[in-house]
């Protein structure tokens, strides 16, 4: 028996987001130490990494399946559905207009001069028609192989209806999905015991790889950036919460802080999912039912974290060129940003391509792009991590709505591993 006095069991003693939350801290230290040296330690990130997208196919194909069969009403998945889409165009709207705002303030590219040279972004959003065609898996093996999610929930949903539908001839295979899904989670938490260690190796990593000469002549953009999307998090997610559901923020916010760094650290939304459920129904006392449908949708076509980005760097771009902007280019930049952001989500560099379509938009120079190529992996810590919280508060609100949320694990203060 380790004794909580010594190293092991303080460590063990700490809550794990202060576990995970030292990790990165001695992660950024060691690579501010040791510079590129550092990149010794990102094999402990890569492990971390492949172990949480291990999870995720099974994880989401589970739970999605328990949850609508958890259900059994095809109208409350129809609503729950409607509401779930509703809020995420809402707070994308949202977070957009917070990026326009904090760059019109701030003026991130006044007195900016970059060679604009580069590389242009050149692949299109596919269309609405293709987008509706490809969701629809030709192959679900091939489909649970290469982990589209947005297919994997398509097959999902018509497994769990159709188990719905056959009666007692489908309880058995509704009780196998429901102990895989137990599986799934207690893997979770094998996984999440190592995630201050993983954490460690990326931020030491990416912290060695980026050094000041890369930052500073973007660091205005890079700070803008953060400030909109912290305040994103703090006033709109929070005030949704406040006035909608009546729950106390500070509940969510410290409820959500293990997907946050989680986050932060790997940079992907889909990558967080398994411990965006874990947040959700251990911390936040959401039902699996909501919780399992909710995230892994909002993981496909939630980018609030990228609409701010392109609200920043949209004016950021046209304040470096001196183009003046009109209301009705902000406008145009609210709706295509909202709009793009569910069609392409599923694409590799999303973020990049969302951006190339609202430059086009309003007449801004698309090599303009590459300006930010240095500096986009920093950005892109940040909108997964907006990303990943407004997730958790839309699966807040409808759990809330649907009486699918348990306010006594709600309100218990975040003081469990």
């Amino acid at each position: 028996m380790t004794s909580t006095k010594t190293p092991l069991g303080l460590w063990r003693r700490l809550p794990l987001w202060q576990r995970i939350i030292l990790g990165l801290t001695l992660g950024v230290l060691t690579g501010a130490l040791f510079g590129e040296d550092a990149s010794i330690f990102k094999p402990l990130g890569d492990i971390f990494i492949n172990a949480i997208r291990m999870l995720i196919v099974p994880l989401v194909f589970t739970t999605l399946i328990v949850g609508i069969t958890a259900m059994r009403d095809p109208q409350k998945m129809g609503r729950i559905g409607g509401k779930t889409i509703l809020l995420y165009l809402l707070t994308t709207a949202f977070a957009i207009a917070i990026g326009l705002l904090a760059s019109t303030i701030f003026q991130p590219g006044a007195g900016v001069h970059v060679d604009l040279e580069g590389d242009m972004v050149s692949q299109d959003a596919p269309s609405l028609v293709q987008i509706l065609v490809n969701l629809v898996p030709r192959n679900p093996i091939d489909a649970l192989a290469n982990g589209n999610i947005m297919q994997i929930i398509v097959f999902a949903v018509g497994i769990g209806i159709a188990l719905i539908m056959i009666g007692e001839k489908g309880k058995p295979v509704m009780a196998l999905f429901d102990s895989f899904a137990e599986v799934m989670y207690k893997l979770t938490e094998f996984v999440m015991a190592f995630a201050p260690f993983g954490v460690f190796g990326l931020m030491a990593h990416v912290a060695g790889h980026y050094g000041l000469d890369v930052l500073i002549p973007l660091a205005k953009v890079i700070l803008v950036a953060y400030i909109a999307s912290i305040a994103h998090v703090l006033i709109i997610y929070s005030g949704l919460l406040t006035l909608l559901a009546r729950l106390n923020p500070i509940r969510y916010l410290t409820g959500i802080v293990d997907a946050l760094v989680v986050a932060f650290s790997s940079a992907s939304s889909s990558g967080t999912l398994p411990v965006s459920m874990r947040c959700a129904q251990r911390n936040l006392g959401v039902s699996p039912a909501v919780s399992g449908f909710v995230l892994p949708v909002g993981a496909t076509i939630n980018m609030d974290g990228t609409a701010i980005y392109q609200g920043v760097v949209a004016l950021f771009i046209a304040q470096m060129v001196g183009v003046d902007l009109s209301l009705m280019d902000y406008g145009m930049i609210i709706v295509t940003g909202t709009l793009a952001s569910i069609g392409t989500a599923g694409v590799p560099g999303a973020g990049l391509i969302m951006l190339s379509i609202v430059l086009s938009q309003v007449g801004l120079p698309l090599e303009a792009v590459a300006v930010i190529g240095g500096i986009d992996r920093i950005l892109d810590m940040a909108r997964t991590s907006v990303n990943v919280a407004g997730d958790l508060m839309v699966t807040v609100l409808v759990g809330r709505s649907e009486g699918e949320l348990d306010q006594a694990v709600y309100d218990e203060k975040q003081t469990r591993a």
